[in-house]
């Protein structure tokens, strides 16, 4: 009987284990019978030799952890945001409570911010991040590698099959022999392909220094660009703030050398590249990256984004001041705190937390309806709210190009597309009372 809280993505390593090893070691098993052609050593060792950096590169890219935030870093990261608060934005993760550092995001599976997250890949079950990485890229390799050789080795064997087609059947292959060289051959060939792909995208990545999650917010970058460049450079955000939009470089593409040495670990060694057993990076590193100087020191990545906002306007400043306030005793800041939070109790709230706006289309629509019919009816259009209840239906489920939103990639959507919060205001009080 199967246990309640079994998912089907349990199976992911256990299938991609057995068609290793089927593709590995029955085709030697079908090498070493078919007499047409037989098993030469030099093969033997081959085959036999890439099957071993698959499993080793696949079992790392599997169970190495992808990272988490060390306590030394996070006070790291703590010290520089308030050094740099007022240049810098800054991101909130509300599920970790903590300062999101740069590149990274929050696994819906791991629940936790990864460092320098590419994907949660559903094959390895485990995040492809700064961490496993290195591993991923070279499995990838070996096993396009190895599964391009083994289809050397099938092809060879299935041309002599087919110029041997006209004999008698006793002179050739066994039926058996030849489904078992059709299936190999049919398995391998489709396996090897959708691999080679995703070997020359994640390398295209690699070169660059994009991940996968990054390029989706490049390509949601230059829409916000295209928008904003139609409604006269500002779009509008909840609370009726007006954010400047403007073309924005990608930060983090430091030169193609520097990209693919960072990318593997930071070693400068091509071969350490390519060794199934190099060291896995730094455990204190992927927290911070080297940026390049297309940009101002105050940018950050990714841009401003006017749907990711989650509130309709900050605490204004008599809040703030009032927060931040000395107090003669613990007392009186007890009893301050109380006061702001009878009055929180009874102020309205017209929204949600999390604000899940409506997708932009929809809203522009209305806008220019309001605008043609004039404001003839008040009332529906307050009913109109450009909020929206079901994510499905929000610009939190943008989609790129591919057909692909946040949440294809692993990623907490919700905590993802709704970071843009500055740091709460009780971690500044935190913080202010460790500085004094």
């Amino acid at each position: 009987m199967l246990k309640e809280d079994f998912q089907i993505s349990q199976l992911a390593i256990p299938a991609v284990s057995f068609l290793i090893s089927f593709l590995a070691y029955t085709s030697q098993y079908f090498f070493q019978h078919f007499e047409a052609v037989p098993f030469r050593k030099d093969e033997v060792w081959k085959i036999n030799i890439f099957a071993l950096c698959i499993w080793v590169c696949y079992f790392r890219a599997s169970f190495v952890d992808p990272g988490r935030l060390p306590l030394s870093v996070k006070s790291s990261v703590r010290q520089k945001s308030d050094q740099d608060a007022a240049a810098v934005r800054q991101r909130w993760c509300r599920r970790c409570e903590a300062v999101k550092p740069p590149r990274a995001h929050h696994c819906k599976t791991c629940k936790r911010c990864i460092p320098k997250m590419d994907h949660h890949c559903p094959w390895t079950s485990n995040c492809v991040s700064h961490f496993t990485y290195p591993h991923f890229m070279r499995f990838l390799f070996y096993a396009v590698v190895g599964m391009g050789y083994l289809e050397t080795c099938l092809w060879e064997r299935a041309y002599v099959v087919w110029k041997s087609r006209d004999l008698p059947s006793y002179l050739g292959p066994s039926t058996g022999q030849l489904i078992h060289l059709f299936v190999l051959f049919v398995v391998n060939s489709l396996t090897v392909f959708a691999l080679f792909i995703l070997l020359v995208r994640s390398l295209w990545s690699l070169i660059f220094n994009t991940t996968t999650i990054e390029s989706w917010e490049i390509e949601r970058h230059e829409t916000l660009v295209r928008r904003a460049r139609v409604l006269g450079g500002y779009l509008e955000a909840p609370g009726g703030k007006r954010i400047l939009i403007k073309k924005q470089e990608f930060p983090y593409d430091i030169g193609i050398w520097s990209n693919v040495k960072q990318g593997m670990g930071g070693s400068a060694n091509i071969l350490s590249w390519l060794w199934p057993f190099a060291a896995t990076p730094d455990r204190n590193s992927g927290w911070a990256f080297e940026v390049n100087d297309f940009e101002d020191p105050g940018v950050s990545w990714p841009p401003p984004d006017p749907d990711r906002i989650p509130l309709p306007a900050n605490p204004s400043a008599e809040d703030r001041s009032q927060l931040l306030k000395s107090y003669g005793s613990a007392r009186e800041e007890v009893e301050a705190f109380r006061r702001r939070q009878a009055e929180d109790l009874h102020r309205p709230r017209p929204f949600s937390v999390i604000q899940k706006r409506k997708r932009f289309h929809e809203r522009y629509n209305h806008q220019q309806q309001q605008q043609k019919a004039g404001s003839e009816d008040d009332d529906q259009s307050e009913s109109q709210s450009p909020y929206g209840d079901q994510s499905d239906e929000g610009e939190e489920s943008w989609r790129n190009a591919e057909g692909e939103r946040l949440r294809d990639f692993g990623v907490d959507e919700e905590a993802e597309f709704y970071d843009e919060d500055d740091i709460p205001l009780g971690v500044l009080m935190r913080q202010r009372g460790r500085r004094q």
